[in-house]
């Protein structure tokens, strides 16, 4: 039986670090906001049938994107840290589905990543990770404590791919719990499932800082 998948971004954050005058979602590149170059690899899938989008209940600038007016394409309102906007989001989803949650400022995925992941059945989920390749320190009072073993350490990424049910049960449960949820993959460690590691590419990358949007550029001209 083909399985539903459904997509969430959650996209309600200001991204303070860019110091920007609007949320780092709304900014553009190559004449198209980061949200829409994202919006657009879900909007373009063919087994993704539906795409969530999380956005403010305090934003005006959602409703001026023509894209978020797909028939394809449902808006709700997020909440006070990520995992509360995906929270909300899966409550708009059978939970019988799939979802494919994915941050709003990663406007470079490939498709073949994304098809890697979507082909992941196992009822732990998945998530795009690379291999950490840099000397890793552990840190104490800004002091190194020690070097890590960095064989063992990942860099996660997003998208992260799981059965609605079971993420929508992990968010609520550590929420409940007082639980710091870094990603979806965490929330569903803390309640005792191993999602899967699937190698993804290093250009994936999150636009956080002022200077990625120079080097998102170059990702998507590149890609064109």
């Amino acid at each position: 039986m083909m399985r539903k998948i459904i997509a969430v971004i959650p996209a309600s954050g200001v991204g303070s670090r860019m110091n920007a005058p609007l949320p780092k979602q709304y900014l553009k590149l190559q004449g198209k906001t980061i949200l829409e170059h994202t919006l657009n690899i879900f909007l373009t899938h063919p087994d993704i049938q539906k795409v969530v989008v999380a956005v403010s209940p305090t934003d005006q600038l959602y409703a001026e994107l023509s894209v978020l007016k797909s028939p394809k394409i449902q808006i709700v309102f997020g909440g006070e840290t990520r995992a509360d906007s995906v929270f909300n989001a899966l409550k708009v989803i059978d939970e019988q589905a799939w979802v494919v949650v994915h941050d709003a400022a990663r406007p470079c995925l490939k498709r073949s990543d994304l098809d890697k992941l979507l082909q992941v059945e196992d009822e732990n989920g998945a998530i795009l990770a690379t291999p950490a390749i840099d000397t890793m320190k552990r840190a104490y009072d800004n002091k190194i404590a020690h070097t890590e073993d960095r064989s063992t350490l990942w860099h996660a990424l997003t998208p992260q791919f799981f059965p609605v049910g079971k993420l929508k049960h992990a968010i609520s449960s550590a929420l409940q719990a007082g639980k710091t949820i870094t990603d979806e993959a965490s929330a569903m460690e803390i309640n005792g499932y191993s999602p899967l590691l699937i190698a993804g590419r290093s250009d994936n990358l999150k636009i956080t800082r002022p200077e990625d949007l120079a080097l998102a550029a170059f990702y998507l001209e590149n890609e064109k």
